[in-house]
């Protein structure tokens, strides 16, 4: 089992509502594994899963879970719900950890659990940290215990478990997202911590002041765990007046918390989260917001070259032919990252991104070629017409190959009123930002020429 957790309590030792093991065995936990909260009225956040008249909280209520999986960032509360519903269901808690925990020790849960439900009728829930970490086989074990209600799962993970959980058991589960927490919960929570002399720091004679307080609320970036040890740092390390209070300021919680970490997984919703939101602020043309997500990525050790990738992709389909630059420069952009590296590749990077945040957007060229895609796939092949067919081998003449075709740069402006489709087919249809307005009033005149020549089939 993963003893080494922050918030590991086994089953036996999950703290009673209203009385607490003594301090000298107690109060050597870190502060965030003492205040975990007993019940429901002592979690924080989530609101929109827990919140009054929620589907899960109705569920917990009415002691009618079922196998759940819970994912979200670490310190929002995933093993500490557990608990709660363990306590508030009257189930034996067991626990098992995706990156300790092997088949062997599964098993043996699970055959505990069958032996405890038939001879006491007792439910069990097992509770799989990390269970992303498991592999299939493993994942697999779970199945006919969880299909027959031997246990009630609860797994948690950081990763969407639409992706990393095996879609037998993420079929079989309610899935139940959980966010960061609000730095007005956080803040809740710091002061509670702060008032709780049983559980928490009030046994100490400890003046925080509120902007300290509100930095660590900001700061932990949703984390309860990282908030309320941040805090305990501060109260076990700053030297007492001579009065014996322990005072906490802005600059003394600053220095706790240090630098905030960004939640940043390499292969799960962070990252994928992160890049939705920096294409989606440089096609919205706010370049403010994708600096912003660009330096989140950066301070994270992105691959530059993953972000100049996106960079090229937004460049031909959001701004596209308004204006052709800007696939210029973010395939400068891209050559410049991979060339310098971090922490120089910021720099083109922050250029390609400005520019095609600010530039006339559109996505004509994107919408044309999906039109053209889709029309072959789905219509008529349509066979080219003769006049275009190659005539550079022997024999082609006989065929009738290439006659009547007209050289383009033989006619007025180099262009030549011809069908070179053969069928009426308009796919690409420009709009009037930027560059492509011209290119639209020269289309729009070529046209015209070719219908008057060929008739409304062109």
């Amino acid at each position: 089992m993963a003893r080494d957790d922050l918030f590991f309590q086994p089953a036996e030792q999950l703290p009673a509502e209203n009385a607490g093991p003594a301090p000298e065995t107690f109060r050597s936990r870190p502060l965030a594994a003492r205040m975990r909260p007993r019940n429901l009225d002592e979690y924080a956040g989530q609101a929109h899963i827990l919140g009054p008249g929620q589907l899960l909280r109705r569920a917990i209520e009415a002691d009618r879970i079922q196998s759940l999986i819970f994912y979200g960032p670490p310190g929002t509360g995933k093993t500490s719900l557990a608990q709660i519903i363990a306590r508030q269901t009257k189930s034996k808690f067991e626990r098992l950890s995706g990156v300790e925990s092997n088949v062997a020790d599964m098993r043996r849960v699970l055959s505990a659990a069958a032996n405890r439900l038939e001879n006491t009728g007792s439910p069990t829930i097992l509770f799989i940290d990390e269970i992303h970490r498991f592999n299939k086989s493993q994942q697999d074990v779970l199945l006919p215990d969880v299909e027959s209600g031997v246990i009630k799962l609860i797994g948690a993970t950081t990763h969407n478990p639409f992706f990393f959980v095996n879609s037998p058991l993420v079929s079989r589960s309610q899935i139940f997202e959980l966010r960061p927490l609000t730095e007005a919960d956080l803040f809740t929570l710091l002061q509670r911590a702060l008032a709780d002399a049983e559980r928490g720091l009030g046994y100490l004679k400890i003046s925080a002041q509120e902007t300290a307080l509100r930095h660590l609320a900001k700061i932990a970036d949703g984390d309860a765990r990282k908030a309320l040890n941040s805090l305990e740092i501060a109260a076990l390390t700053t030297a007492p007046d001579p009065d014996g209070s322990i005072r906490i300021t802005l600059e003394v919680a600053e220095q706790s918390i240090q630098q905030k970490a960004v939640v940043y997984d390499g292969d799960g919703d962070a990252h994928h989260d992160t890049i939705s939101a920096f294409i989606k602020s440089m096609r919205g043309s706010d370049p403010d917001a994708a600096l912003y997500w660009l330096a989140k990525m950066i301070h994270a050790g992105e691959d530059p070259r993953f972000i100049a990738r996106r960079i090229v992709i937004c460049a031909a389909e959001d701004v596209g032919l308004a204006d052709p630059m800007a696939l210029v420069l973010a395939n400068a952009c891209l050559a410049a990252s991979e060339f310098v590296g971090w922490p120089e590749a910021r720099i083109p990077l922050a250029e390609a991104t400005i520019y095609i945040a600010t530039a006339n957007k559109s996505n004509s060229a994107y919408k044309a070629i999906d039109a053209a895609l889709e029309d072959v796939k789905s219509g008529r092949t349509i066979p080219v017409p003769e006049h275009l067919r190659s005539a550079a081998y022997k024999g082609a003449e006989r065929l009738g190959h290439g006659q009547g075709y007209q050289y383009a740069h033989d006619g007025q402006d180099h262009f030549v009123a011809q069908d070179y489709l053969g069928v009426d087919k308009t796919f690409y249809e420009p709009t009037e930002q930027g560059v492509e307005k011209k290119i639209k009033e020269r289309l729009e005149n070529w046209r015209k020429l070719s219908r008057k020549n060929f008739g409304a089939g062109k």
